[in-house]
């Protein structure tokens, strides 16, 4: 029976020893995976910082619009009754707008010619007693003093006779203002009131803006303003049309901010083409001095620590990354703007800074050698460099 139980214990131990062989190379194994594992870098995309310039882009949204926009109103009180035109409607001098009833000014000019009539009889009655009363002087039968009475007279009905004259003359102008009319050639905009509405003299009635020259009005904060001047050259882009640039001149900057929005009313003119129509929105670019040079990276660069701003900057030698603090002057629609914490050559990862950690080893394609530095003060997009 002892060979048995001897020969048990022997394969018992070659069993255990075979099993823990497997595991130790299984654990082997596992550490060479963790091992793999570590070693396994993060590709980034980067953009590289150029050098800082002093100018920088302005860019401000505004509509075209008529250089020349009448409001047009009624120079008398009264009910409309007719409108003839509508928004949209070119015009030309003499087109007829609106109409207000003109019964009472009809019946005025009436009151007044009857008036006239009246004068001028009077005047041909005191014309014959002055006549008379210098007939009987040249023959001694009258004294001065009546004839000059009969001049007095004479003279006073003359007068009489003229001012009715003015008074029909104001109220056939009354009856000509009833009838609104275009002036000058161009295009209504707007319609402010319509038939039935009883109008004052001088509501507007009817916008019309004058055919010629256009311009775009933007709205310019109070702390860039100092950066236009009446002259200055611009450049005006067109939305509805793309690649549409036109050079634009600042005719007007307002002397006053506006009372509501605190900004001021800069006006553009622009040169005539004819794919440019009135309502288009339009933007102007200009360029301005920063003061303070700044670099922009974009939006996505951007990340915190301590609460504080910073950015991921890759050493080109290790191609580690490392923490950096910034000062960041503004926010614009394509990035960041930042005053102080980067350098010129410097390489900002752009793109998954939430899983970037001190001392993390990154990978950098070779391509990113000789992408061209991009200019960051002005408003372009930074490329993005795999």
């Amino acid at each position: 029976m002892l060979m048995p139980i001897e020969r048990r214990r022997r394969i018992s131990f070659f069993a255990t020893a075979a099993l823990l062989s497997v595991v130790s190379v299984t654990l082997s194994g596992c550490s060479e995976e963790k091992t793999e594992a570590a070693a396994v870098v993060r590709p980034v995309k980067v953009v590289e910082i150029a050098e800082a310039d002093n100018v920088r882009q302005l860019s401000y949204s505004g509509s075209v619009r008529a250089r020349v926009e009448m409001n047009l109103g009624f120079r008398v009180n009264g009910k409309i009754v007719e409108r003839a035109a509508n928004v949209g409607d070119r015009v030309k001098v003499g087109d007829l707008l609106a109409r207000v009833d003109a019964t009472d000014y009809e019946l005025a000019v009436r009151s007044a010619s009857a008036n006239l009539d009246a004068a001028e009889r009077q005047v041909e009655t005191v014309k014959l007693v002055r006549d008379r009363v210098e007939q009987l002087l040249a023959k001694k039968f009258a004294s001065q003093a009546q004839f000059d009475q009969a001049v007095l007279t004479y003279n006073q009905a003359i007068a009489t006779r003229d001012a009715a004259k003015s008074a029909l003359s104001q109220a056939k102008n009354q009856v000509a203002y009833t009838s609104l009319f275009a002036d000058r050639p161009g295009i209504v905009t707007s319609i402010n009131a319509d038939v039935g509405q009883v109008v004052g003299s001088g509501t507007p009635v009817a916008t019309v803006a004058v055919e010629g020259e256009k311009e775009v009005q933007v709205a310019v904060p109070e702390t860039e303003i100092a950066n236009f001047r009446a002259g200055q050259a611009v450049k005006v882009g067109i939305w509805s049309e793309a690649g549409l640039i036109l050079d634009g001149t600042v005719r007007e900057v307002a002397g006053s901010a506006d009372q509501q929005s605190r900004t001021f009313s800069v006006r553009i003119s622009l040169p005539n083409d004819q794919k440019v129509l009135l309502g288009m929105t339009a933007t102007v670019e200009a360029s301005a001095d920063n003061g303070a040079p700044f670099v922009s990276v974009p939006l996505s660069a951007l990340a915190k620590k301590d609460g504080y701003p910073i950015v991921w900057v890759v050493d080109r030698g290790t191609e580690l990354v490392h923490s950096r603090p910034v000062t960041l002057a503004d926010f614009t629609t394509d990035g960041v703007r930042v005053t102080e914490g980067l350098d010129v050559g410097d390489l900002v990862v752009a793109a998954g800074t939430q899983f970037m950690t001190d001392d993390l080893k990154v990978t950098i394609s070779s391509a990113t050698a000789a992408t061209q530095s991009v200019a960051t003060t002005t408003a372009e997009e930074a490329h993005l460099v795999r």
